[in-house]
């Protein structure tokens, strides 16, 4: 992209974040299910499932961009 390393690292970051955040608010208007919700009842398997998801999703989009 660039000659700046710096540079090339902060698009990239960015570029990972943006696709990060379209793909959970996808993944959640999708689902059957008011996952906030459930998270705001304390309900433990809905706050690992979100979580499960979100990292899945880094990992994913990490190795695209790598």
């Amino acid at each position: 992209m660039t000659d700046v390393p710096l540079l090339n690292g902060l698009i990239f970051c960015a570029l990972g974040v943006a696709v990060f955040i379209v793909a959970f608010s996808l993944l959640l208007k999708l689902a059957p299910l008011n996952l906030w919700k459930l998270i705001a009842e304390n309900n433990i398997a809905a706050a690992i499932l979100a979580g499960t998801v979100a990292l899945g999703l880094c990992w994913i989009i990490a190795a695209t961009l790598h």
